[in-house]
């Protein structure tokens, strides 16, 4: 082999003779990517329907989105949806993380507990979002309590299940050493539901932006869910795809840069 030959020979393979894969990409560039494919997905359905009526192609949906941006109307509503999701979001974490890791943690309590719980994951979204606007008004309150109520039993049931994962002989160990409790919550606990707590939150902001546009829809005056609700009424595809679009961008942003990372960093320990 000639110089050349060798050089390049030695770069796809390890040294020894066995050819290395190749490497793979950053997942940056691959999440880039799978957006840019979905783009062209929908431009190609559009190019196929050929009537902007029915599917507008991003050609036509991504400037008027831009022209809603530029009037503020779209960061208005945005931003009326984006603080019903954080204070909804805020009241089902705490209310379930407490009844979930009691529940894993006392049988009898579970045992108490688990038909409520049961009965409140099969009730219809929709019945307690009705309810709530009946019995308490068509408020903001109503509003919050509607779509907490939707997701506690879920945050409930996934940190039931971590409090029942977690491994009592690292308590024992804790307790034999007269670990305090501050201690134990800190060091034994919280790693051990870090995982859990992570995937709920990453769940459970998926499930409660979208119920919080239902009740945008059926009885709110601003937000994302209203403005779908708008065009809805007048046919007007583009701008429901324009607002359906440009909240579903910035859930994207909040996953890729806060919740993965957390993610990874929960789950940094087990890998370790």
């Amino acid at each position: 082999m000639t110089n050349v030959a060798l050089r390049d020979y030695g770069q796809m393979t390890d040294g020894r003779g066995v050819r290395s894969a190749p490497r793979p990409l950053p997942a940056s560039a691959v999440r880039a990517l799978s957006l840019l494919g979905l783009l062209g997905f929908w431009w190609g359905l559009a190019w196929i329907k050929a009537d902007p009526m029915v599917l507008p192609g991003p050609q036509i949906v991504l400037p008027r989105m831009s022209a809603e941006a530029a009037s503020g109307a779209l960061w208005l509503h945005l931003g009326a949806t984006l603080w019903r999701v954080a204070q909804a979001f805020v009241a089902a974490m705490s209310l379930g993380l407490i009844l979930g890791i009691l529940m894993g943690l006392l049988p009898r309590l579970n045992r108490w507990l688990d038909p409520w719980l049961v009965f409140f994951l099969n009730l219809p979204a929709l019945v307690v979002i009705v309810l709530c606007f009946l019995w308490i008004g068509l408020n903001e309150t109503a509003a919050i309590v509607a779509v907490a109520i939707n997701k506690i039993p879920l945050v409930t049931v996934m940190m039931r299940e971590g409090a029942r994962a977690l491994n009592g002989q690292l308590a024992d160990m804790a307790q034999v050493f007269g670990m305090s409790r501050m201690g134990r919550l800190r060091h034994i606990l919280l790693p051990q539901l870090a995982p859990h707590l992570a995937s709920t939150a990453r769940s459970g902001l998926s499930l409660i932006w979208k119920i919080v546009l239902v009740v945008e829809f059926l009885g709110r005056g601003q937000g994302v869910g209203f403005k779908i609700h708008l065009h809805f009424q007048m046919f007007d595809v583009g701008m429901v795809m324009v607002y359906a679009l440009s909240f579903i961008v910035v859930m994207l942003a909040i996953e890729t840069l806060i919740l993965q990372p957390l993610e990874r960093r929960a789950r940094r320990w087990r890998d370790a």
